[in-house]
């Protein structure tokens, strides 16, 4: 099945035609991604938009083992979410268009991870410009910096800040979906809300990860409404395979459908949102009606930076933290003295693990000190440029040495700082997509609840039905101490209406010769977000990887502190040598969620972590 894809491909068709369709999942389409894509056959009507009668050919899928794309794409976390994005681009759809159906259907699919209750930036190129659409979450009216803070001024635990109304910030993914369709929008609205209408009220299979997670989870099953649905009579999580519906989340995507997004930010759906968050149980939040009414999406400039003499890197500037962070890094190794052969027998070798952990510990540091929403922080020496200019970073890269540092510093690329530096804190959940479309337009978005299963609320909208969707707890990204141990105030503390600082990193990589989109990639995983989507471009990028062994390739970094491994994945040998070398290493799970569309000289090609449920489909 090697070489371009030409054949236009029905994953949902019916008689022969599915027969075959099903002959080929069984023994093509990974581990729980089959069950997910024949669910969705048994759902679609042949009259839907979606559901067109083109051959069936499950070549669609599209990765590293030669199979290409030639007129568009999509890669997303869920094989039920590509698949609705797939259709909107068979139908004619743009990029955005499929971006919205993909929203949708992971709301309902991939509910622990993003959603309609949640935020995200976008970034979008339409062959002239790059336009960086935030939907940050916002906190509301009534907060401020004590918000996080206990009756003797310490900060709260992680655990028990999270899981109620405190954390939950203003919902901005809808209203900034809602902007970017105005502008680059080929099918009308209320379609692209369709797929995930009906998988919502006629229900979807369970997915091995879902079923994990739910599995794991504890807090949801102290909530009545959300226990009901998410788990059986017996307090089990529902099995994998098991068709799981959502009226309550149906009638409220059909609301917004029919009025757009002033159905979630006014009226029964944002009543219902309020009241859930004031009401939690000992650990209530400051959202209010007013909150949700006057949020507004914001339209950014992408930042962009040169890279290996061939490419221009662009990404999300603060509120992100991920393009500063990503470039950074790339930057400072190319200033470091150069490496021994990055890969060794296929794997990142021991000076490049080295070499990259310090270089993100010296990221991580100016990130602590100096990143927050530009409508409250001042980027130092009046521009966030200054973080990314060369002078500054060659004087940084030449702090990496031969052992490691173990913590970093923050540089001073202007006069010295009145601000204090954050201390980490746990950053987790998200999802990714990127896409490209038939008229060469580009999309790079990275949507969030925040924590797995967010604040743990799951709202009805008012309906009264079964299921919903969840809110976020992205107040939790804002620092909860308000000032540094010296009283110096933390750049990314509390105040109202602020958004806090992220570390999502959707990323676009331009061809600086021809100008050609050759790149669109990112990944969920809170603060490791950064060090995915660096790896993801150096592997790709530098080191000549088809898209999909480059996200295959294990994860490391550090956050300014310990050397981190993903666990099993490295030989002892070369634990033992970064030990030797200064670094407390520790092996963890670094779950990354990592998509990625390369273009080639045969077409697009496409790369979905396996760590999680991801596919890519092309034509």
């Amino acid at each position: 099945m090697g070489g371009p894809l030409r054949a236009r491909v029905w994953l949902c068709a019916t008689g022969r035609a599915q027969l075959r369709l099903c002959a080929a999942l069984r023994t093509r389409v990974v581990a729980g991604a089959a069950a997910l894509l024949l669910a969705a056959c048994a759902l679609a009507p042949r009259d839907a938009w979606w559901a067109d009668s083109a051959p069936v050919d499950a070549s669609a899928r599209i990765d590293g083992t030669g199979r290409t794309a030639q007129r568009f794409a999509v890669a997303a976390a869920n094989p039920l979410a590509t698949e609705a994005g797939y259709r909107a681009l068979g139908a004619g759809g743009s990029a955005v268009d499929a971006a919205i159906a993909v929203q949708m259907v992971l709301t309902l699919v991939e509910p622990q991870s993003s959603g309609i209750g949640g935020g995200a930036f976008l970034l979008h190129w339409d062959g002239q410009r790059i336009d960086a659409f935030d939907g940050r979450e916002t906190a509301p009216a009534a907060a401020d910096e004590k918000l996080f803070l206990q009756a003797d001024g310490k900060p709260m635990p992680f655990a028990e800040a999270v899981v109620g109304g405190r954390a939950v910030g203003v919902p901005g993914a809808v209203r900034m979906l809602e902007l970017a369709h105005r502008r680059h929008g080929k099918l009308p609205w209320a379609q692209l809300f369709e797929p995930a209408i009906r998988l919502a009220e006629q229900g979807f299979p369970v997915s091995p990860r879902l079923h994990a997670q739910l599995q794991a989870e504890q807090a949801l099953r102290r909530q009545a409404h959300a226990a009901a649905y998410f788990y059986g009579a017996d307090g089990q999580a529902w099995p994998v395979g098991h068709r799981l519906k959502n009226p309550a989340l149906a009638a409220v995507l059909r609301a917004t459908a029919e009025q757009g997004s002033a159905a979630l930010h006014t009226g029964p759906i944002a009543r219902d949102i309020v009241r859930r968050v004031q009401a939690f149980p000992g650990n209530p939040g400051r959202l209010t009606e007013d909150d949700l009414a006057h949020y507004e999406p914001v339209l950014r400039s992408a930042l962009c930076d040169d890279w290996l003499a061939r490419y221009r890197v662009c990404g999300f500037p603060p509120p992100s933290s991920g393009h500063l962070a990503v470039m950074q890094i790339l930057k400072l190794l190319q200033f470091a003295p150069p490496s021994a052969p990055p890969l060794v027998d296929g794997l990142p070798s021991e000076d490049v693990v080295h070499r990259y952990s310090e270089a993100a510990r010296l990221a991580f540091a100016d990130r602590a000190m100096y990143v927050g929403d530009p409508a409250f922080v001042a980027p130092p020496a009046g521009t966030w440029r200054s973080l990314l200019a060369d002078d500054y970073l060659r004087q940084r890269a030449a702090l990496i040495g031969a052992r490691s540092m173990q913590q970093a510093q923050p540089g001073a690329p202007t006069a010295a700082s009145a601000q204090g530096s954050q201390l980490e804190q746990p950053e987790h959940g998200t999802s990714h997509v990127s896409i490209v479309d038939a008229q060469g337009r580009v999309v790079a978005m990275t949507t969030t609840i925040e924590a797995v299963w967010g604040s743990r609320i799951l709202a009805d909208g008012g309906t009264g039905l079964p299921g919903g969707f969840l809110l976020n707890n992205e107040l939790t990204d804002f620092s909860f101490a308000p000032v540094d141990a010296a009283g110096r105030p933390i750049a990314n503390r509390v105040q109202p209406g602020k958004r806090p600082r992220s570390s999502m990193s959707p990323t676009l990589v331009f061809n600086r010769g021809s100008g050609a989109v050759v790149l669109s990639a990112g990944s969920p995983g809170g603060a490791a977000i950064i060090h995915y989507t660096a790896k993801t471009l150096i592997g790709t990028l530098d080191w000549g990887l088809d898209p999909q062994a480059a996200i295959a390739l294990p994860n490391f970094g550090s956050f300014n502190g310990p050397t981190l491994l993903e666990r099993g994945r490295f030989a002892p040998a070369l634990v033992d040598a970064l030990r030797a070398r200064g670094h407390t290493v520790q092996e963890i799970d670094l779950t990354s969620g990592l998509q990625a569309l390369h273009r080639t000289a045969q077409g697009w090609r496409g790369g979905a972590d396996r760590r999680r449920e991801g596919v890519v489909l092309g034509d």
